[in-house]
């Protein structure tokens, strides 16, 4: 096959321990979306058809899997950062838009480093930093929720050729749709963060949660607090108490000694 031009930027991940598949990337003033697969069995490249939303070119993004998807937060142009967070379904090759931003924001930037946690057994997807015209320290989240059930909404009857080699590698019966829990008002609802806003939770599972877990904390902290004021005070009324033993003794030992003298005196007169 032909392997893809020179470039820089772009994003890899591996599908079914067989498949390296590359997206975008950038050559001097041209950025690129296309997508490359390397059968790494057989060492051949690969370019196949791209199905759905197919993203803007960009280069300087990020990616991270998450079972059978492939999400891509970031990246540029050399003019304007990509507003939008794109999955791709690594077995029918489909794109689909997560969430997008609005504006000038640290999300749409190049070279933001992203990894996919775990927050009460759910996947969530952690951004942080990037350039847009100036560097930041920003940290998104977004919050994803797959179900497997679902039938994909994107390829509906037979796929394309370019596509059949990828996705029989895998388990032709799953067909697994990325989704995202949707509110009453049909906008993307992200218990950690909304449209990746820094620190504000939109969700009230998972702001009740951290609440919980900084008041269980609080609380512990003022238990070990309390004990240590208790501990403090018993080592000062101990001390109290040395210190009046000490006395007493003082004042035994200052009677003893004038008792000696006494003592003294009179066996110098016999």
């Amino acid at each position: 096959g032909v392997p893809p031009s020179p470039r820089s930027g772009h994003a890899a991940a591996v599908h079914a321990e067989r498949y390296l598949l590359i997206f975008g990337g950038g050559s001097h003033a041209t950025c690129f979306n296309d997508l490359h697969v390397l059968d790494l069995q057989t060492m051949e490249w690969s370019r196949p058809t791209q199905q759905g939303e197919i993203p803007v070119p960009r280069a300087g993004h990020a990616g991270v899997t998450v079972g059978e998807n492939w999400f891509i937060v970031g990246g540029g142009d050399n003019k304007s950062g990509a507003s939008e967070t794109v999955v791709l379904n690594m077995s029918t090759l489909a794109w689909s838009v997560v969430t997008s931003v609005e504006g000038r924001v640290p999300l749409a930037s190049e070279g933001l480093s992203l990894v996919v946690g775990s927050l009460n057994g759910e996947d969530i997807l952690i951004s942080f930093g990037g350039y847009n015209g100036h560097y930041n320290s920003e940290v998104n989240v977004l919050k994803p929720s797959h179900k497997s059930t679902l039938q994909s909404k994107i390829m509906e009857g037979p796929l394309p050729d370019s596509v059949s080699a990828v996705h029989n590698a895998t388990n032709p019966t799953r067909d697994l749709e990325s989704e995202f829990e949707v509110g009453q008002e049909g906008k993307i609802r992200e218990t950690a963060i909304d449209n990746f806003e820094p620190m504000k939770s939109k969700g009230g599972e998972t702001s009740e949660h951290i609440l919980a877990m900084l008041k269980a904390e609080k609380e512990e902290l003022e238990s070990s607090f309390n004990n240590e004021k208790l501990l403090s005070l018993q080592l000062k009324q101990e001390l109290a108490d040395a210190e009046a033993r000490n006395t007493d003794l003082y004042k035994e030992l200052q009677s003893v000694r004038g008792q000696l003298a006494s003592e003294q005196s009179r066996c110098f007169k016999l």
